[in-house]
């Protein structure tokens, strides 16, 4: 069945006839629902997302006063309106693209279809500090898979001593990383490095080892709403059982650790398979407050427990 989508007449309808900030809110909620659009990139509440669209591309802050919704808006203002709306429904284009921004850990970031729309609620940890787990300030973080470099950024900020290494496969993330950290003018405390995993970082040793890899199986991916098919396939899949490259990492993080380090991976919906992989390994998987599952953490110790068992799953 193809999807819903809103007409040019509905569209042409909307910019003469919607002249507020609220009416354009509204119109926004109605066309998310009705047309049956997929909200799964930082909220799941329509009235959340249609307000970030009409505000962010009106330039409005978030903390504006009620009185502007009933500001009115320019001709030319609706006709921006009306078209970021039809790509967000028609072409089912994830907001964060279409604005070029997206808030992790309540920091903005350039975001663009080359990486993922950051989403972790690896964000909850970074913002406790990592306890229990962490005992002593970290002095070096790693960052595998970083993408927009979202995880390594807001780790800097939280930890303002830390030297952060950020890695990632793909060129074009770390691009964008790039805009990312000198926006945030932490050039001299994250280094973004292209890496497959550790491939380039022999003898490095850290105190965390933060990752959002690649964690989608086969089947899930399959079945992924339009919206996410439009993020890059390399920041999603990850073989049959989503384990591709959590597996890896497993394999080596022991090497890389510091003897008290730490090391937290998300692995979303594929948290189950990686339990019957290794029903040995005593996993502590996070509880978080604000939503969100399958992140689980390891001490260095365990790492080395476990590392001839995590070796022969690769």
């Amino acid at each position: 069945m193809p999807a819903l989508t809103l007409s040019d007449d509905l569209l042409a309808e909307a910019q003469r006839e919607l002249l507020t900030v609220r009416d354009w809110i509204r119109f926004c909620v109605s066309s998310f629902r009705g047309c049956d659009v997929h909200l799964g990139h930082g909220t799941s509440d329509p009235f959340a997302e249609a307000s970030a669209l009409v505000m962010q591309t009106l330039n409005l802050e978030w903390s504006a006063d009620e009185e502007i919704l009933d500001a009115r808006i320019l001709p030319s203002e609706r006709a921006q309106l009306a078209e970021t709306l039809r790509r967000r429904v028609n072409e089912r284009t994830p907001l964060a693209y279409l604005l070029n921004l997206s808030y992790f850990c309540g920091l903005p970031f350039y975001v663009d279809e080359r990486v993922l729309v950051p989403r972790s609620p690896i964000a909850e940890l970074i913002e406790d500090r990592f306890l229990p787990w962490l005992k002593d300030e970290p002095q070096r973080i790693l960052d595998l898979c970083t993408g927009s470099g979202c995880i390594a950024i807001a780790c800097a900020k939280e930890f303002p001593e830390a030297f952060v290494d950020a890695t990632d496969l793909s060129l074009d993330a770390l691009s964008v990383a790039a805009l990312n950290v000198e926006h945030h003018e932490l050039g001299e405390r994250v280094s973004l490095l292209e890496s497959d995993v550790f491939s380039k970082l022999p003898g490095q040793r850290y105190d965390l080892i933060v990752s959002n890899p690649p964690y989608v199986d086969a089947e899930d991916m399959a079945d992924l709403p339009e919206e996410f098919l439009r993020e890059p396939e390399l920041g999603l899949a990850s073989g049959p059982d989503g384990l591709d490259v959590t597996k890896r990492i497993l394999a080596e993080a022991a090497d890389y650790l510091t003897e008290d380090g730490v090391l937290v991976i998300e692995v979303g919906n594929s948290q189950w398979a990686l339990e019957q992989t290794f029903p040995e390994v005593e996993f502590v998987w996070v509880e978080f407050e604000r939503g969100g599952k399958g992140v689980f953490v390891l001490t260095a110790a365990q790492c080395r427990e476990h590392q001839a068992l995590f070796e022969t799953s690769i």
